[in-house]
């Protein structure tokens, strides 16, 4: 059976990784958890919101459209949406 398709990333994870080697360009020894800090802030505070951030909800709702079809894909397929095999915390 094919492997459930994984989730789409979101507008502002999608911009965050085209933005991160700027951010550690800018801050050199940033550390990875400053880095996501530092993005945040600058998402919030992008000047021009409706043009920026309108670029990444467009790919971000294209990606989701493109999960969907392979969700459905994946459901016609025999597949669930529950997860098929739930790990064990503790002993194996």
């Amino acid at each position: 059976m094919a492997e459930k398709p994984k989730r789409p990333l979101s507008a502002y994870m999608l911009w965050l990784n085209s933005a991160r080697e700027q951010i550690k360009k800018e801050n050199p020894g940033i550390k990875v958890t400053e880095i996501a800090k530092k993005g945040g802030e600058l998402w919030r505070g992008m000047k021009d919101k409706s043009v920026s951030i309108a670029e990444w909800e467009y790919k971000a709702a294209k990606m989701k459209d493109e999960y969907n079809k392979q969700m459905q894909d994946f459901e016609r397929n025999g597949g669930s949406k529950e997860t098929v095999t739930k790990k064990k915390k503790g002993r194996p």
